[in-house]
């Protein structure tokens, strides 16, 4: 089983997404725990402060480190400092400034007992965290987002599916794209012909041989 721990300012933004497939059969086979962190119960004040400005000036509000460090040693029973050193923990920053995220890396992270994601909000995290605190940082790409709660559920997600039992046809997981190298080749369904678009003739066939090679052609190669 793998346990993941999110620690975020919006709870409510991800608690749905738990309760749909691929990650409710991950729970009821006893595959993964996901266990929601609210960011704001270790605020710096009563009135919830998680941010602050970022010193030399700039545009926004930063995640302070020490709401985040403190719920960090909430999760593991430990300071994050000795998590980090210890292993066996990965604790994942999302940001724009991490190693992009790929289905080799789900891959790798599917195989943790336990995995803590911390999302961002407003203009990032006090960059202590990312120093000290974390072992990886991750972006799903290069583009801008309000919060880090998407990443965290393509991450959620991506991993859960890997975990043996999880999807009710496992064999999908080693021809679909990405796993092999490759982009996976086009699919058709009913109905055979759709105003004047055909499926192609070699599917409709019959010979298996052909098929298997019209796929491998159709399926582009991963630069």
């Amino acid at each position: 089983m793998i346990k993941f721990n999110i620690l975020t300012l919006f709870p409510e933004l991800i608690q749905p997404y738990l309760e749909h497939l691929p990650l409710k059969r991950a729970v009821e086979k006893k595959c993964a725990e996901y266990e929601l962190w609210n960011l704001r119960k270790y605020a710096m004040d009563k009135r919830g402060t998680v941010d602050d400005k970022p010193y030399g000036g700039g545009v926004g509000m930063l995640l302070m480190v020490e709401p985040i460090y403190t719920a960090l040693s909430s999760i593991h029973n430990e300071p994050p400092e000795q998590t980090v050193k210890k292993g066996g923990t990965r604790i994942i920053l999302l940001s724009p400034r991490g190693k992009k995220y790929t289905q080799k890396y789900a891959e790798e992270l599917s195989k943790e007992q336990n995995l803590t994601i911390i999302c961002g909000r407003y203009e990032g995290v006090d960059a202590r965290v990312e120093e000290n605190y974390v072992t990886d940082v991750i972006s799903v790409g290069d583009y801008v987002l309000s919060g880090g709660e998407i990443p965290a559920l393509i991450i959620l997600e991506s991993v859960t599916r890997l975990l043996p039992g999880v999807l009710e046809k496992e064999e999908a997981i080693s021809i679909e794209s990405f796993s092999n190298g490759a982009i996976e080749f086009p699919q058709y369904t009913r109905p055979e012909e759709f105003k004047g678009k055909k499926v192609p003739d070699v599917l409709l066939s019959g010979n298996h041989k052909e098929i298997e090679k019209w796929k491998k052609e159709h399926s582009p190669q991963i630069s």
